[in-house]
């Protein structure tokens, strides 16, 4: 229960944020209405709310958050991570504020924890949807993605964000935990392109102990191949967590099994959020995640990245070229350093690499591959904006 004055007021600031849901996830049941945005699927009476704290029946009506962001800025595309979408390239990201999950190692836990805890307090700043794709416009940012909270549970807002985003050419993305629903990824596939999903551990047990299923999130990752968005996924790799050598085997052998060409990126844990240093936590070491390399490749995959070490795995967080295995992309953490692609073809023998590529990409990073500070503009509800952005 949230007990806080700080907290109580966030919830009411944004009690009065919302917006009617979506009519493809909201099913009235009685007085009550089915939510079907994420897995919880939660079944919402008069004056509550869903496992998420930020999606609420009100008069019968699902209410959902709408208008705001918690956090905004222009990220590498390489730190969401997309290795095989636009590399060199500049993603504008923003995310709102809730979670469906509530894991102790979170690293947005500020925004994604938002309503669950007290000292997660990220004032939200409130905007429209083109501001923010004014913004990515601005910035020269080629896609827009969903991030730092759980998207999902804000995709009506997202789809409203999105819908001019691709009006104006470009390309959008998520980054979620993946407890996904049939309903809410039809309802964002005709303007989602790329979906990154945190695969956090290969154990039921352990991923219900962060609120969800295993079961639930490997069905959303089979549906959203079948579905055709372009898939990455990510294991943060926690070590006394899931960095067992069954459960990395797991991982790597279940996402062969759904398609070899689906990039796998194995990252550094550092202490946070409830799993501290001075609870005994340590960050994860190279030979962690070299060793779940290892287990990728041996299971069939033929991307795997370790990440969070820039430049202690050696050359595994390049990209080469799976058909004659000349390097293609050489990385220093989320920085290109070239890129010798032709669109989406090794310019050595001339095959397809899998992923979401430009016709003329850059031959390296844009930018300097650190993220990028961005400023909306001052927004009062009552008058409309006040100010430009940058």
């Amino acid at each position: 229960m949230i007990t806080s004055t700080a907290a109580v007021s966030l919830k009411d600031l944004l009690y009065d944020n919302t917006h009617a849901a979506a009519p493809e996830l909201a099913v009235k049941e009685g007085g009550a209405v089915r939510c079907v945005a994420c897995g919880h699927r939660c079944l919402i009476q008069e004056g509550r709310s869903g496992v998420c704290k930020v999606r609420f029946n009100r008069g019968g009506e699902l209410r959902v958050p709408w208008g705001y962001v918690g956090s905004v800025q222009c990220d590498p595309i390489e730190k969401k991570p997309f290795f095989h979408a636009f590399p060199g390239r500049d993603a504008m990201s923003f995310g709102m504020l809730g979670c469906d999950f509530h894991c102790s190692y979170c690293q947005n836990w500020v925004t994604s924890q938002a309503l669950r805890d007290d000292q997660a307090l990220a004032p939200p700043m409130f905007c429209q949807p083109a501001d923010l794709v004014d913004l990515a416009v601005r910035n020269h940012a080629p896609v827009i993605v969903s991030t730092y909270n759980e998207p999902l549970i804000t995709s009506d807002w997202a789809v409203d964000v999105f819908q001019v985003a691709r009006e104006r050419g470009i390309v959008c993305g998520y980054v979620s935990n993946g407890n996904g629903t049939p309903e809410v990824l039809k309802f964002i596939r005709p303007l989602v392109s790329l979906y990154k999903v945190d695969l956090k551990g290969f154990d039921d047990k352990h991923y219900r102990q962060l609120g969800g299923t295993l079961k639930n999130v490997l069905d959303t990752i089979v549906m959203l191949r079948e579905m055709g968005f372009w898939v990455e996924i990510v294991t943060l790799v926690v070590q006394g967590w899931n960095d067992s050598e069954a459960e990395l085997r797991g991982i790597a052998k279940f996402l062969a099994g759904v398609s070899r060409d689906i990039p796998w990126h194995i990252t550094s844990f550092h202490p946070d959020y409830k799993m501290t240093a001075d609870k005994g936590y340590t960050k994860t070491l190279a030979d962690t995640l070299v060793r779940g390399y290892d287990y990728g490749r041996e299971a069939g995959l033929h991307f795997v990245y370790p990440g969070n070490l820039p430049g202690q795995v050696g050359a595994r967080e390049h990209t080469y070229c799976p058909h004659c295995d000349q390097l293609a992309i050489k990385r220093h953490g989320f920085y290109v350093l070239f890129n010798t692609m032709d669109g989406d073809r090794c310019f050595n023998c001339g095959r397809q690499i899998p992923g979401v590529w430009e016709p003329n990409p850059p031959r390296q990073s844009m930018g300097t591959g650190i993220p990028r500070p961005v400023r909306l503009p001052a927004y009062d509800r009552a008058r409309g904006l006040t100010g430009a952005g940058e």
